[in-house]
This record gives structure tokens, sequence and C-alpha cells, in this order.
């Protein structure tokens, strides 16, 4: 069950007691860090702790499967969510560099589905997360499309395509948009002939001998030592949380391990892909139309960890979590793969980080008090029943293809939505209501109301209009 292995530095060919003990103390204080998870029939984790590019601790703790009793593991094939960009803005940096493409591109120029915006939209708006390109994860959500069904590639470009708005013109602000990195899968293979799987296996997987990865836009395809990801359930059994038909790609999808992630990590210190000009790319950060310089690379966040220079990225979803943080400084770098969804990969990250580097670290964060539970914000329009009659109707989204209903049902609004059901909306301010985690804004025709407009979250100002 513990699955240790590899203890102490490989590279040393004998090592004393007093560095045995050390390391026997370092990997104690690690194992500390997961021992909740560390049981028989509990979801949890796969480590990687590399120093210099070689493994100097991986584990796994509890299971990566737990219908067959199967323990996670290094050598196990995690789901890695968002981690997936970098190997997308990698593909895009290498794709530029043979210049098949320029990173100033329109994405109008291969994707000419979309429609022309007052700015246009380019290919590095796009890594940059600076494109207004509304989230496509969260338009299916409000579109009623749930993960787990089916969704062809022409279905998700149409649904992008319908949108007449942007968040916000294109390099005028930032907001992470899974819509663009799945569009840069897209770009490539339409630049290439080659899907996003087959052009990153040829170009960065296999040169770097990463056997157990790649971008998943099978769903049938079978993977050797998959782990099935998993929801906590207070005082039961944790529920089963993998979405078998997910193909999406480009902005997640990636399938990889421990040691692959290893072989990566190395790639940033010795270029066998690329070579030293594409690492300065994709270390390249955005900047705004203003000017102002963002910490997001090319699938990279660029900062800093209690005083030591970090680039990393997060992932997170269906129950999976992953967080791959490297200290280029100190060439350490920490590799963190979960399959339960309220394991926070990242603090377990920074936890094992603050374990190793405990001398070249500089002082915590000053803790403080976790915050009071929120509260709704005080509004003073408290709206009549007579009053909440206006709202009631059914209304249309053409950017969605969807209609929402709303209701009175025992004296209070309630938004009927096609994935959530009938859900309470509380009123925020005049003519403004929450509901389900984003808000409502209506608007009138004198005192009739003709439909509102959906803020939520990396999705601004969709419109509906009142059909009945």
């Amino acid at each position: 069950m513990r699955n240790i292995v590899a203890a102490g530095l490989a590279a040393l060919a004998v090592v004393s007691p007093s560095n045995a003990n050390a390391q026997a103390a370092l990997e104690a204080r690690t194992d500390a860090l997961f021992e909740r998870w560390d049981r028989a029939s509990s979801p949890g984790c796969a480590l990687g702790v590399v120093q210099d590019g070689q493994i100097v601790y991986e584990r796994g703790y509890g299971y990566a499967n737990l219908d067959y009793a199967l323990p996670n593991g290094p050598e196990m094939v995690y789901y890695v969510g968002s981690v997936s960009k970098q190997f997308t803005a990698a593909s895009i940096a290498l794709l530029a560099q043979e210049g098949r493409i320029a990173l100033d591109d329109d994405v109008r120029k291969y994707i000419p589905e979309l429609p022309d915006y007052t700015r246009p939209i380019t290919i590095r708006n796009l890594v940059h997360h600076t494109s207004g390109l509304r989230d496509i994860y969260t338009l299916m959500s409000l579109a009623g499309i749930r993960m787990e069904d089916v969704l062809p590639d022409d279905d998700a470009l149409a649904l992008i395509a319908r949108q007449k708005e942007l968040n916000f013109l294109p390099g005028d602000d930032y907001l992470y948009s899974n819509s663009g990195y799945w569009l840069l899968g897209q770009i490539i293979e339409r630049v290439t002939g080659e899907s996003l799987r087959e052009y990153a296996r040829a170009k960065i997987f296999d040169p770097l001998g990463m056997r157990d990865t790649h971008f998943h836009d099978e769903p049938w395809h079978p993977i050797t030592n998959r782990v099935i990801s998993y929801t906590a359930v207070p005082d039961a059994e944790p529920r089963i949380a993998y979405l078998g038909n997910f193909d999406k790609i480009g902005a997640g999808g990636l399938y990889t391990t421990v040691d692959d992630l290893r072989k990566w990590d190395s790639n940033f210190y010795e270029p066998r892909v690329g070579g030293d000009a594409f690492l300065r790319t994709i270390h390249t950060p955005g900047v705004l139309n203003n000017a102002d310089t963002l910490s997001y690379a090319f699938g990279l966040m660029l900062g800093e960890y209690r005083g030591l220079r970090t680039v990393r990225h997060s992932g997170g979803l269906m129950g999976f979590r992953a967080e791959l943080a490297r200290f280029p400084d100190e060439r350490f770098t920490v590799i963190v793969q979960c399959n339960q969804g309220d394991i926070d990969a990242t603090a377990l990250a920074n936890g094992v980080a603050d374990i190793y580097l405990a001398d070249r670290l500089g002082e915590p964060a000053a803790r403080t008090a976790p915050p009071a539970q929120r509260r709704p914000p005080a509004t003073d329009w408290q709206p009549s029943a007579d009053a909440l009659q206006a709202f009631t109707g059914e209304y249309r989204s053409e950017e969605l293809d969807v209609i929402y209903r709303i209701a009175i049902d025992d004296g209070a609004l309630v938004l009927h939505h096609p994935l959530q059901g009938a859900t309470p909306m509380r009123a925020a301010a005049n003519d403004v209501f929450e509901v389900a985690g984003f808000r409502l804004r209506f608007d009138r025709r004198g005192e009739e109301v003709a439909g509102f407009r959906v803020d939520a979250g990396r999705v601004r100002n969709i419109g509906f209009s009142r059909v009945r």
C-alpha cells in the first residue's frame, strides 16, 4: 500500500547514515501531509519530489480505483486538468518556431467561424487569456449541457461562435478562458492536419520519452493504469466523479504520470525539445493594452512562494486535482496528482516545498483569521408579491440556444434551469437577482420586463429576451 518507489537520492551509490537519517526524516514529514488519505478505501494522491532532474522521493497514498483496490502511485495515469494548458501552449510555441503560424495572427485566419468582433483576437490573446472570449465550460453549464454529455467539436465551436459579444475587447483585460485553449488545439489541427494529440506526441512526448502521456480526444481509448476520480460524501463512501465521455482537449484533456512530468520538468533545464528560444517564448508573460504585465505566460503561472521564484500551474476537473510547481532557481519541483475533488493539491505541493526547501524559503506569510461567513449584501429593494409577478415568464438566449423559465413558488421567485432545476432567486438590487452562482440583471421597456443579462464568473453580459 505504501508503494515507496524511491527513498533518498537515486544518484548516490553510497548513502551515509547521517544523510539516510535526514532523508528518512524528510520523507516522514512529507508522508504526514498525506496521512488522512493513506488508508484503504480512500482516494488520495501520487507525489513526486524532483531535485536536479531526478526523483528524490515518490509515493502513492490511498487508492486509484476503489472497485479493484488498486493503490495510487507514481506509475498510475491521472487526468491533470488545466496542467494540460502548458503542453497546448508549448505546441503553439513550437508551431510558431517552425514558422507555420505567428503569435500575432488574427485567430479568424484559422477559425473563420468566429464572429468579426470590434478588434481582432490574436493567437497571443488566446495563450494569455486576454481574448475576452466567454469560457466554454461556463457556457455549457448555462446552456444546460452536462460535462458528461457527448458534445462534438463542431457543436462546441458553434457554441463559442454564437456569442455576439466578448467579455471585453481583446487585450484590455485578463480573464481565464478555457475557450481560448480549446481553440488553440483546433488551430493546431487546422494548420498541421494532425490533432493536438498527434502533434504533441510527435513534438513533445515521444522526444522526451513520455510514454504514458497523451491528450485524450477519444473517450473509448483504453488507458493502462488509468485512475478513477471521486467526490467525497460526508459519512458515506466516496462517489465516482469520473466522466468517461468527456473528450475536449487543449484547455484540459491530458493524462500523465509523475515520472512523465519529471521528464517534462527536465526539459526546462536541458531543453531537448525546442531549445533556448522555445524556453524564452514559453516564459514570456502576457502584456495588456495598457502595458500592464501579467503573471500568466504560456500555460505557466510566474510568481513566487515565500521569497522563491516559482513557475507552476494547477488543474482540477471531474474529481481530479493536480499541481506542478517548479522552483527554477533551486532546480526543485513538486508534482502532486490526486483523485478526490476536495483535495487541495496546491496546498500539498506548497507543504512539500516547505519541508524540502526549509533552509531557503523566507518567512511564511502572516496567518490571518479565516474570513467570516459571507452574508448576502444588504439591499433596500424588497419587491412585493405583485412586483415579483412582473418577472415571471419564459426567456430565451440565442447565444446559448436555451430557454429559462421564471415562476413564483411559495411567494418567492424561482428560476427553472435545464441542469439545476428549480432554484430560488434572491433580490440583490433593484431589478437584480442572484441565483445558483450567477447574477441576473433585468431590462425593462417602460414598466414591462423585457429580458435580462447574465453574469456568471467567466461569462459576462449574456442576453436573454422574454418569449412568453
